[in-house]
């Protein structure tokens, strides 16, 4: 986001080169209030008069040296090449001035700085605004053209930093978004994003220009045409400079663009259809992805951001809703479709920012995926040894279950991968599945306290293990068959407890036998995966935010469609219905190997439970929203052998603990689970069980939504900060929760 600042507190601003860009800088400085003088030159006195005609400038002139006293920060925007012979003339008139450019290619501008003063000064700041326009000069001036476009900054060590400050001020008042970077990667990147694409729109629009019949070609051409060919208007000479001052960059995104028109034209002449649409699909989706960059709606941009739900109390919860599709079913469809031979056909995929992370690392891999589109997605499968290597780090954005599974799946390839997550990803621990695959030959390498990255060396020759695990995870589990289908020989997995089944399930499905005998699953690596259609049921996770909220809430009587029922995911309703709830499962039916059903829930009295521990892992997910109906329940509910809950997204049962003492619910927080004294009347249903307040969800989707349902029994408003997660397991729940009778109100927060 843009950095909160008044006006920057110079005395003056001498701007040196006021064409668009000078221009533009010295109006947005007006616009935002700026009480000192803004001076110019230009080797043009028709630029300068113009300047002070549009009371953009203050005074200036086609001198340099008059104007150097009077200013205390100097800003040069001239063309990169012009930058040394304007630096030779401004270094005698120096003083303690800061100073900073705009020019897009900063070696090349170092460079210039080092041959003039020997070294870069510590109060030169280098610094690239990413605005522009086809249009040049003075006139062209925007007030508005920085306001939310990026500015990149590239201070050195030695940079002075009040001298960075204050050049960080002056763009900050012009609205624009502050990054910094080092210099070299800076013109690595600018000139794939941005000298590359100029460079090949004007070879277009040159090639075309030159042919007999290019009336009659730009006649016609449509709006894509005049879009990406908009950039080859720009001018000339300034770009004959960028060109010239990053060329060794420029060339390096040359060589990779025409290594991809290559690949591109080989399947064109092969009619190689699959290959094109990989392609086309993998571009089009990472055109998207920008646009959710620029429009903040994506994971990645929105971990800067703070969603806050200011939720209402009461309300009551009735209708008939279907949740979005089951995430741990959605992410294995994508892993193991792509590895099946054909087309796996996937119905009700979980269009939320986890899953699509999932699509997207399988997209990068070289697998052709159309879609989602409505929750259809159609993967082409590449078989168990056709993914390719990506070009770099596989992002799996907040999930958990796709780094683990991942880990599995990539340890048996032939090449080198990276796998990174979110900022709350990268402080999980991976070790429970980084030890066991290292013991079946993988190599595998994390960051400290075995946390993400992990980067996976491939090409090693797994072998078959038999590992009992010292607790019961589902990821870990379904991260060594993974890698099993890789390893020769057999891999045997013992659970202490039963865990969700989804891999196992669906192994088979795709025809790989996998085997089951009590609490130990096994197969044998090398075999084969056949495409096989997929239905994806609803999440009994997100249904289960709605089961209590309806459970808790006088008045209350909701029917979920079509929830995934399969028996190693029931503990939530195992734990309601002990509980007391009044749940009812109709129209039970199996769907492509997995057991779904209806869910009617009426609310009624909840009593406190000790729950039993062979239900914990049959709802590991579920309890941050337990807890809110253990708030609502008569006496205390007790949880025991839930370790695992202090390494999910967050530490939940300290999390969940500090929300219900800020909410006045009486808890005891143990080292594998928690005492929550329930304030529920049983002879009075309609009374408000605690307070409200203002609790942190600390980024972890769960316990934000769970605090949500929780005010329809407050007393006064639940505010819950740091909500931009939910987005990645449960897009849309702000509108269900809406729908069914909660009064919530999403902001964002400063």
């Amino acid at each position: 986001m843009s950095e909160q600042s008044c006006a920057p507190a110079e005395r003056g601003i001498l701007i040196i080169g006021l064409g668009l860009i000078g221009g533009s800088l010295a109006a947005a400085l007006k616009e935002a209030g700026f009480a000192g003088r803004i001076l110019a030159c230009d080797r043009d006195a028709d630029e300068v008069t113009s300047g002070i005609d549009m009371g953009l400038v203050d005074a200036g002139s086609t001198e340099l040296a008059p104007w150097v006293a009077e200013s205390s920060l100097i800003v040069l925007a001239v063309p990169v090449l012009a930058i040394e012979a304007v630096l030779r003339e401004l270094a005698p008139h120096l003083g303690d001035q800061v100073i900073t450019d705009v020019g897009s290619t900063k070696g090349a501008i170092e460079a210039s700085v080092e041959r003039v003063f020997g070294d870069i000064p510590p109060r030169f700041v280098l610094g690239h605004p990413i605005a522009g326009s086809e249009k040049s000069g003075v006139a062209a001036s925007n007030p508005a053209l920085y306001r939310r476009h990026k500015v990149i900054l590239t201070p050195r060590a030695d940079t002075d930093p009040d001298a960075l400050a204050r050049v960080r001020v002056l763009w900050a008042a012009c609205g624009a978004e502050l990054l910094e970077m080092d210099v070299a990667r800076h013109d690595q990147v600018l000139a794939r994003t941005s000298h590359l694409p100029h460079l090949l729109a004007f070879s277009l629009v040159d090639t075309l220009a030159r042919q007999d019949e290019r009336l009659e070609i730009f006649r016609y051409a449509a709006g894509g045409f005049r879009d990406f060919t908009r950039i080859a208007g720009s001018d000339p000479v300034m770009w004959r400079d960028i060109f010239s001052a990053n060329r060794e960059a420029v060339l390096g995104a040359l060589d990779e663009f025409e290594a991809g028109v290559a690949r591109l034209r080989r399947a064109v002449t092969d009619n190689d259809g699959d290959a094109m649409l990989a392609i086309f699909d993998r571009a089009s989706h990472a055109r998207q992805y920008f646009d959710t960059l620029l429009n903040q709606t994506s994971y990645q941009a929105m971990e800067q951001r703070n969603i806050r739900y200011r939720v209402t109390p009461g309300g009551n919860v009735r209708g008939r809703i279907r949740v979005p599709g089951d995430k741990s079913i959605s992410h294995r469809s994508i892993m193991l479709g792509a590895l099946a031979e054909g087309v796996t056909e996937v119905h009700g995929f979980l269009e939320g920012e986890d899953s699509l992370a999932t699509l997207q690392a399988f997209r990068e891999m070289g697998v052709a995926i159309e879609g989602p589109h409505q929750g259809r997605v159609t993967i082409h499968g590449v078989g168990l040894h056709g993914l390719k290597a990506p070009a770099g780090p596989l992002y799996v954005g907040n999930s958990g279950t796709a780094m683990r599974l991942f880990a599995g799946l990539l340890a048996g390839q032939a090449f080198d991968t990276e796998l990174t997550g979110d900022v709350s990803l990268n402080k999980r621990p991976m070790g429970r599945v980084a030890d066991p695959l290292r013991e079946m030959g993988a190599v595998i390498e994390t960051a400290e306290g075995g946390r993400p990255p992990l980067t996976i060396r491939g090409g090693q020759a797994l072998r078959g293990i038999r590992y009992d695990m010292p607790m019961a995870s589902a990821q870990v589990k379904s991260c060594l068959l993974l890698a099993g289908l890789y390893a020769e020989g057999e891999t045997r997995v013992r659970e202490p407890a039963p865990t969700r089944d989804h891999t196992e399930r669906m192994l088979n499905g795709f025809g790989y036998a996998v085997q089951r005998d009590a609490d130990e699953a096994w197969l044998q690596g090398g075999g084969r995966l056949t495409a096989s259609p997929i239905d994806v049921p609803s999440d009994i996770s997100s249904a289960a935010f709605y089961l209590v909220a309806a459970a808790i809430t006088p008045g209350s009587d909701l029917l979920l469609e079509h929830v995934g029922t399969n028996p190693t995911r029931i503990g939530v309703i195992n734990i309601l219905k002990a509980m007391g709830a009044d749940l009812e499962l109709l129209n039970p039916r199996e769907v492509g190997g997995e057991p779904v059903a209806d869910i009617r829930v009426r609310h009624a009295p909840l009593k406190g439970i000790d729950i039993p521990v062979d239900q914990v892992p049959l709802a590991i997910d579920e309890f941050p929203v337990l807890f809110i109906a253990a708030a609502n329940a008569e006496g205390v509910t007790r949880l025991r052998g839930a370790e695992e809950l202090r390494v999910k997204e967050s530490d939940r049962i300290q999390a969940m603990a500090d929300g219900l003492a800020i909410l006045g619910v009486e808890n005891t927080v143990h080292s594998d689970g928690i005492d929550i004294v329930g304030r529920a009347d049983a002879s009075d249903t309609h009374v408000e069980h605690y307070s409200g307040g203002h609790v942190d969800s600390l980024g972890d989707h769960r316990i934000a939504m769970a605090f949500a349902i929780a005010a329809l029994r407050a007393e006064g408003e639940i505010v819950i900060d740091d909500c931009a997660n939910v987005a990645t397991s449960f897009p849309g729940f702000v509108d269900l929760a809406r729908r069914v009778g909660l009064s919530l109100e999403e902001q964002e927060a400063s």
